[in-house]
């Protein structure tokens, strides 16, 4: 599998609705994981899900931002072509006043190899 790694200044934005999924997805977003803005809009956001990934740490998430809570971490993410990539991310649950419901807002940066080093180790022991 090859690894893609963010430039300094990719900046990744989704959005999703309260089921996950996702209603907006931004150039940098679709470039890196490999998908047109069509193949993402309307699918769940686990379509970049990578394997790796423990279900604990996606847990953590949905928990914490249903409870209205901003939810920060490192995830690996698969790329279409099978490949995958890292990333930091923020997660903003916000009330969307368009569509008229809840949804959440999602802000992915480049980590650094130390970081990926740290969340490596640490999703080792989870599962």
């Amino acid at each position: 599998m090859q690894e893609y790694i963010l430039k300094n200044d990719d900046f990744l934005v989704s959005q999703t609705d309260a089921k996950g999924i996702i209603i907006f997805a931004n150039d940098d977003f679709c470039k890196v994981a490999g998908y047109t803005i069509d193949e993402l809009v309307g699918k769940p956001h686990n379509v970049v899900r990578h394997k790796d990934m423990p279900k604990a740490a996606f847990k953590d998430l949905w928990e914490t931002v249903k409870s209205d809570k901003i939810w920060t971490g490192y995830v690996k993410n698969s790329t279409k072509d099978g490949g995958f990539y890292w990333v930091f991310a923020t997660v903003y649950p916000m009330y969307d006043t368009t569509r008229k419901e809840q949804t959440y807002l999602s802000c992915r940066r480049k980590p650094s190899r130390a970081e990926i080093e740290e969340a490596e180790a640490l999703y080792k022991t989870l599962r």
